[in-house]
């Protein structure tokens, strides 16, 4: 899968590493140079430095070939302009997008692109009576094709012990998002560790969520 990422800040970079760790390709347009040389020391990744909402950038990138477009920036003008310019000029079909302010989610939604609203994320949290070991559905999306979902490891005498992401019999259609753990919020990637307490959210498809709660639960059929 190709990926095309607005954005090297803290998010953006998170979901790209990640994303490069799970062997997909992956390229990340910042308009901030210093972000930009941060992100080449640090990582594989192709980094582009300019304005996401320019045409000529997104042609550097090749945006006509990605799979998903995913604009993260804490600006939703720019993220909005940047989905819009993928979708229109590029004919992206899945574009993705970090909403800071609620009240643009419909806005978002509106024109296609499938927003993501913290606030908004938490407000529906806080709305489901959550118990350990069952699974959570936070929001759907694509038409309830593709599910966000949280789920609470156990701690005691339930506990699994604690695993690392890359050690996780994931199925291939199931993304670990962030793991809240007391009041801690963590983007995990490969090394991190799932512990018991762990409140994971993750992305899969409803027939891949018995597998996905097995798999964080550390049970077999």
């Amino acid at each position: 899968m190709y990926v095309v990422i607005v954005g090297g800040g803290r998010i953006g970079r998170h979901v790209a590493r990640d994303l490069l760790d799970k062997g997909h390709e992956v390229t990340v347009l910042e308009r901030i140079a210093s972000r930009c040389e941060q992100l080449v020391m640090e990582t594989d990744l192709l980094v582009i430095e300019g304005d996401a909402g320019d045409v000529r950038y997104q042609e550097q990138a090749h945006v006509d070939r990605a799979d998903v477009f995913v604009a993260t920036t804490h600006e939703d003008d720019v993220n909005l302009v940047a989905c819009q310019l993928a979708k229109i000029e590029f004919g992206v079909r899945r574009a993705i997008s970090r909403v800071n302010t609620p009240k643009n989610v419909e806005i978002f939604d509106t024109l296609g692109i499938e927003p993501v609203s913290s606030t908004r994320l938490i407000s529906e949290l806080l709305e489901n009576e959550f118990s350990v070991g069952e699974l959570i559905h936070l929001t759907s999306l694509k038409g309830g094709r593709v599910q966000l979902v949280e789920l609470r490891i156990p701690e005691g005498a339930q506990a699994p012990k604690a695993r690392t992401v890359q050690s996780l019999d994931l199925p291939n259609e199931a993304i670990l998002v962030a793991v809240f753990r007391d009041n801690e919020t963590v983007i995990p990637h490969g090394a991190t560790e799932i512990r018991p307490g762990d409140e994971v959210v993750a992305l899969t498809t409803p027939d891949l969520e018995e597998r996905l709660t097995r798999t964080l639960l550390g049970r077999r059929r």
